[in-house]
């Protein structure tokens, strides 16, 4: 993969949040930038822009990662604009939804699985046709975000959500074995109550304030404090770690 051109790293879900966070900081880290987004186009392109104030090239595209069709687009769209994918941050992610399993319908199980877990499979799939050495590929890097839920279950809350994350958590181990001898790493960074505006489309903006007490640090983390995580993953400092879930939790 070194071979003196910049990174090109795709990342789901970059709007906002976590995944917008990770955009910048890989764009000061010297990687060009592909701003995911379903839906909301001038957040992605605010993104967009501030990464290309760090130098980066960086570009939006639209796509949603529960259809392969849409990612095929994504794929050949960075391809096409920025230059060959070296890796993606499987970012994309929603809860959309906070009360007991026996209290969630069921179309928002269905979406919460879709999204976190089987989105997160296409954009992998996508990720080892594209990277792999044996197929062509230069080799590369891809980074779940998974969630500390994975191992907590969140009860009371989403334990859909964090089943999903623990599949995550299932791909992330396997895939890396998979693909170790393709020349591409895979790992997870597992974040706890981060201070996105995913709580707030689920219907409950005050979580993050509610829920701090219970964290050991006594507090919520930022975006900015899981980028730097997402980005050694994806670093030649970390060429000998694969199949590993980085846990960036605040002692959860």
């Amino acid at each position: 993969m070194d071979n003196g051109r910049r990174p090109v790293t795709i990342i789901t879900g970059a709007s906002r949040g976590i995944g917008a966070a990770a955009a910048l900081h890989l764009a000061r880290c010297g990687h060009d930038v592909v701003v995911n987004y379903r839906a909301d186009a001038e957040a992605a392109e605010q993104v967009a822009e501030l990464a290309a104030a760090e130098g980066a090239r960086a570009v939006c595209v639209q796509a949603d990662v529960t259809s392969e069709d849409d990612v095929d687009r994504l794929f050949a769209a960075t391809q096409e604009q920025v230059g060959p994918v070296t890796g993606l941050v499987n970012n994309a992610g929603v809860t959309a939804h906070i009360a007991d399993l026996a209290d969630t319908p069921v179309d928002v199980v269905r979406q919460v699985v879709e999204v976190n877990l089987v989105g997160a499979i296409i954009c992998a799939r996508r990720a080892a046709q594209v990277l792999s050495t044996r197929r062509g590929g230069t080799g590369g890097a891809v980074v779940n975000v998974s969630s500390a839920a994975a191992t907590l279950g969140s009860p009371h809350e989403y334990v859909h959500y964090a089943a999903a994350k623990a599949g995550v958590d299932a791909l992330t181990v396997g895939l890396a074995k998979e693909l170790a001898g393709d020349g591409i790493r895979v790992n997870a960074v597992a974040p706890g109550l981060v201070r996105t505006g995913i709580h707030a489309a689920a219907g409950a903006a005050d979580r993050v304030d509610r829920v701090a007490a219970r964290i050991p640090l006594r507090r919520a983390g930022e975006p900015h404090e899981i980028a730097p995580a997402i980005a050694w993953l994806l670093s030649e400092e970390a060429s000998y770690v694969t199949g590993a879930t980085l846990r960036v939790a605040g002692g959860m």
